[in-house]
């Protein structure tokens, strides 16, 4: 089941980190997938080949927006980032990498919610582990 990105949230590429939706249970939960190439944006600062932690997180937020903003109450408004409870960071994501994103929506109160994201790589080892909140406006 592939659902378009774009059709939920308004980040386009560069800044639309996620690539697909594989799995969206409406205001519940949404699975994502990233396929990381040398071409991407972020890797031509110089610096070394590894995609950068905040956009990681990031890529979790649009996964979690896509929850939030797929449920009939928010339909065509906007989710914010509202905030980072804990993040840890286990393992590099580099080119050639293919990350499963997965962010469960673990509380909702008028318009905030919280929610628990994780990244794994194509060798289903963990990148990232964070909880999330947003903020629907």
């Amino acid at each position: 089941m592939e659902i378009n990105v774009q059709d939920i949230i308004p980040q386009r590429p560069p800044f639309q980190m996620i690539d697909q939706l594989v799995d969206l249970e409406a205001g519940k939960k949404a699975v994502a997938e990233k396929k990381v190439t040398i071409n991407e944006w972020f890797f031509n600062n110089g610096n070394e080949l590894c995609m950068p932690e905040p956009l990681l997180v990031e890529a979790l937020a649009q996964t979690g927006a896509c929850a939030l903003l797929s449920n009939e109450e928010f339909v065509g408004k906007n989710a914010f980032f509202g905030g980072i409870k804990q993040a840890e960071f286990s393992n590099r994501v580099v080119p050639g990498n293919r990350l499963t994103l997965t962010v469960e929506l673990t509380k909702m109160k008028r318009q905030i919610g919280t929610g628990h994201g994780v990244i794994v790589n194509e060798n289903n080892k963990l990148i990232c582990e964070a909880d999330l909140t947003f903020i629907v406006g």
